[in-house]
């Protein structure tokens, strides 16, 4: 059974990002990010902004994967590049989680019921 993690992540722009004029914003998103999304097809990602209502985080990014590791590799892409070295943002929290998860688990609760 293939399973689809998520990994709801909470970022903190930070000023040197805020520094960025619009437009080198969209030209570092195309020029760095979106290699690495490519290169890890597996990976899909959303963006939220939620500056306006929280304090904590200002963006929220959304992960959903069915492959581990592809995950781990462009996190740890994304830590190399320049959005976590100048750095533009910081990493508030990581919350993983699999959707519709106690499905499975009452499936398998019925087939050990089952024996």
């Amino acid at each position: 059974m293939s399973r689809t993690y998520t990994f709801f992540i909470h970022l903190r722009a930070l000023p040197a990002w805020l520094a960025l004029a619009r437009e080198k914003r969209a030209e570092f998103s195309t020029q760095k990010l979106e290699p690495i999304f490519e290169k890890y097809s597996t990976v899909k990602v959303r963006w939220y902004d939620v500056e306006a209502f929280s304090t904590k985080a200002s963006d929220i990014a959304v992960f959903e994967t069915i492959s581990l590791q592809d995950y781990y590799f462009v996190i740890d892409a994304i830590r190399d590049s320049e959005f976590c070295t100048v750095p533009y943002f910081e990493f508030v929290e990581i919350i993983p989680a699999i959707e519709d998860g106690y499905v499975e688990y009452e499936s398998s609760l019925e087939k050990l019921w089952t024996i």
